[in-house]
């Protein structure tokens, strides 16, 4: 590494810190003037010419610098942000040590997207800087869902400008800032910026508002820095409290807190203008033997301490600038070293010529510094990007204030370019510390109160797009999450709750035995099996009766048989389903109820044809007998069983989840398969009925004699009620009620049956015998 104590003057570098950005044009043509005049670009000591220069802290400073020595190809390190210049031959003469603004305005992004802050304002100056942020921020904010109170625009100092003007338009932008509703406020500006903020306490005054109760979360980018003047010295810093900054990522280095403990004028030499004025205004005294002495006032002496000073006043911590100031020096230390190691450079024979060379060619430097890349004091890496921009990223600083007008910044967060996009932004286990009128809880920045859950967003008409009103969700959907855009539809497993904010699992039900319903059922169908058998019962003992003989006991027999299978095939539709039961209690339902239904139509026409007998000569009496009924009761169920065939074999019964009929309820059932088929099978039931019930209806006036006619009349009035009932009943009910209104219409339209035409020969058998003879079958003319 070089010797720098070899160098031919201290002025190897050049600090630039000018607020006025206008005198940085001097200042550069001074760099190549001589020593004493002001002659630019004639300067014959070149022991006493810079090599290289760092500038900063502000973008005019960094612009109007770069303007001037990019003329001589000064090699030019900058600490403040300085925008991209439009000449590439500018471009590379420089180097940024603050890092890529880009990444400053991901991380700020970030940061508020952490804190779910969508209502926000900004500040920033009324310049081309400040413009190009509002273009750069803005749409990137709002494709994240973050939209804009309010963006007011910084005054800016001019000569024509006066301080009533400033204070005006400052009014102006703070009136704006306190009445808005948005409790996150970003603050880019610049170092000089800080003042016009520093007065926000001052104009609360003049306006009449509280500061304390509509104080924000300030949000300053790393151009922002504490600044203090003489005439805003006392101005209370409070307003500053749990504010949040961005910082050029900096670590302590060891040594500069005793720097500035051993800083401190001497009072016998002249030249030491700078720190004679600002030790003059920090510890408010006067120097008696200088050129800024006042003659009134306390001395100043070599006892002051500079860590007995405030730090509104003076801040001993090194800040990101000085960061940024302390690692430039050591880019051009390495620069230097590499360019002297190089092969160009060893050309000359000695170092004294080296440095001549050196001061004839300083441009090539540049080449250099862009490529430096080493591990600083306290082993951090310094190196630049293609751009020319320090590789360092951001850190994100909290303020916390004390009644003894100091602050001090705490690092909460980091901004890491090097991670990947989702993880650039991460925070730190460091509590933040929010403005008092929080109350140390999450401050909420919105532009309205979050949409609860059970709720959906709607926009309002005239309003940013993170302004809305709330509606509830419509019925069957739910949004189980605040602020939700839309919303959904559970799972077809799923429910919404009362509230509609949660999605509740369904419960599988079915007609089940133990259930009221179910067992009402249950108990009917038993019972008039019972009774079924025990009407079978009463007409077996009574077989040899003329009642039971004239009305044919076999297909009797074989109805009553039927009726109480039918009774019994209705429990197979109680319980839960199973595939062998979907297939089996449709087909036996629909067999045992055509057996039925076709020895009723037997027992019609039988009735029909035996009063037909009855006249002399009749040609019918050969078909009256076994042979019809036997015929009658064979063929009906044939086809029917013919039909249930087709429907097994087309698409048979199946079981099936109901997720949607019932709202809390997947109804386990068997699904028909083919509708067509099962409306087939009672149509073809329905027939059976109508031709026996037309039947039944035209003898019904025969002798008493033949009065099971009139029987079957209303049972087959019964039965056709019950089923075409049955059909809007059924289409109408959903879930396990569609199984019961089957079951009831199964066990109504038998017991129909039932009672109309066994009810009245029971009566007859069992109460009154003596109408159970021969005598009263005869015909009366």
């Amino acid at each position: 590494m070089m010797d720098f104590s070899e160098a031919p003057s201290s002025h190897l570098f050049d600090d630039i810190l000018y607020f006025s950005a206008d005198w940085t044009y001097r200042a550069s043509l001074e760099l190549f003037s001589p020593q004493d005049r002001f002659i630019p670009n004639y300067s014959c000591d070149m022991q006493n010419r810079p090599i290289a220069v760092l500038g900063g802290p502000t973008s005019a400073v960094g612009v109007h610098m770069t303007t001037i020595l990019s003329l001589y190809k000064m090699p030019q390190l900058i600490y403040g942000y300085t925008p991209e210049t439009n000449g590439k031959k500018e471009a590379v003469l420089y180097q940024q040590m603050f890092p890529n603004v880009n990444d400053q305005y991901k991380g700020i992004l970030q940061l508020v997207l952490y804190f779910k802050w969508t209502w926000i304002g900004a500040i920033s100056p009324k310049n081309e800087n400040g413009e190009r942020f509002v273009h750069d921020v803005v749409p990137m904010f709002a494709q994240r869902g973050i939209c804009f109170d309010f963006i007011e625009g910084i005054p800016i100092t001019t000569y024509s400008s006066s301080i009533f003007d400033l204070m005006e338009e400052g009014i102006k932008m703070f009136k704006v800032v306190m009445t808005s509703t948005t409790n996150a406020v970003i603050i880019h500006g610049e170092i000089d910026d800080m003042i016009l903020l520093r007065t926000f306490p001052t104009m609360s005054k003049l306006e009449g508002i509280q500061l304390w109760t509509k104080v924000k979360v300030w949000v300053m980018t790393a151009q922002i820095d504490f600044v203090s003047l003489p005439f805003i010295r006392n101005e209370d810093i409070d307003f500053i409290h749990g504010a949040l900054s961005f910082a050029i990522h900096s670590k302590k280095v060891l040594g500069f807190w005793e720097f500035f403990q051993m800083t401190k004028p001497t009072l016998d030499r002249d030249d030491d203008r700078f720190i004679k004025l600002f030790w003059k205004n920090a510890f408010e005294c006067s120097f008696s033997n200088s050129m800024i002495d006042e003659e009134d006032g306390v001395l100043c002496t070599e006892e002051e301490k500079l860590e007995t000073l405030p730090t509104s006043v003076f801040e001993m911590d090194m800040t990101g600038h000085s960061y940024s100031i302390y690692n430039a020096v050591y880019v051009v230390a390495h620069a230097l070293h590499t360019m002297f190691s190089s092969a160009f450079a060893f050309r000359a024979e000695n170092h004294k010529a080296q440095l001549c060379l050196l001061e004839q060619q300083f441009w090539k430097l540049n080449h250099f510094v862009r490529r430096v890349s080493f591990n600083n004091s306290v082993g951090e890496k310094v190196s630049f990007n293609q751009n020319g921009e320090l590789e360092i990223g951001f850190d994100i600083m909290n303020w916390i204030t004390f009644p003894n007008q100091s602050f001090l910044r705490v690092r909460v967060g980091r901004i890491d370019p090097m991670k990947s996009q989702r993880e650039i932004f991460s925070s730190s286990e460091e509590p933040i510390v929010w403005p008092r009128r929080f109350n140390q809880a999450l401050p909420l920045s919105l532009c309205n109160n979050k949409c609860p859950s059970g709720y959906s967003k709607s926009k309002l008409e005239g309003k940013p797009f993170c302004c809305y009103d709330y509606l509830q969700c419509p019925e069957g959907k739910v949004a189980n999450q605040e602020d939700m855009n839309d919303c959904f539809q559970c799972q077809q497993d799923q429910y919404p709750n009362q509230n509609q904010d949660l999605c509740l699992s369904k419960v599988v039900t079915f007609l089940t035995y133990e259930e009221t319903l179910g067992t009402v059922l249950t108990s009917f169908a038993l019972f008039f099996s019972l009774v079924t058998v025990g009407v079978l019962w009463i007409f077996i003992k009574h077989q040899d009766t003329p009642i039971v003989k004239a009305n044919n006991q076999n297909l009797t027999y074989v109805l009553l048989v039927a009726l109480m299978l039918s009774f019994l095939c209705s429990l197979l539709f109680i319980g839960q389903p199973s595939k062998v039961m979907c297939v089996f209690r449709q087909t036996a339902f629909a067999i045992i109820f055509s057996v039925a239904v076709s020895c009723v139509l037997a027992k019609t026409i039988i009735v029909v044809l035996a009063f037909m007998t009855t006249k002399p000569g009749s040609k019918m009496t050969k078909w009256v007998g076994k042979r019809l009924s036997m015929f009658i009761v064979s063929c009906c169920p044939f086809i029917e069983s013919i039909i249930c065939a087709t429907w097994l074999s087309i698409s048979p019964p199946f079981l099936d989840a109901d997720m949607s009929s019932m709202a809390e309820e997947i109804v386990l059932e068997c699904n028909e398969g083919s509708v067509f088929m099962f409306y087939c099978v009672l149509g073809y039931m329905g027939f059976l009925a109508i031709v026996s019930f037309k039947l039944a209806f035209l003898a019904r006036k025969l002798p008493d004699a033949f009065n099971e006619a009139k029987f079957i009349t209303f049972s087959m009035l019964v039965f056709c009620s019950v089923w075409l009932s049955f059909i809007p009943t059924y289409l109408s009910t959903k879930g396990k009620y569609m199984v019961a209104v089957e079951v009831f219409s199964i066990i109504a339209s038998s017991a129909g049956l039932l009672i109309c035409i066994f009810f009245p020969k029971c009566y007859i058998l069992v109460l009154r015998p003596d109408l159970n003879k021969k005598e009263q079958l005869r015909i009366k003319k």
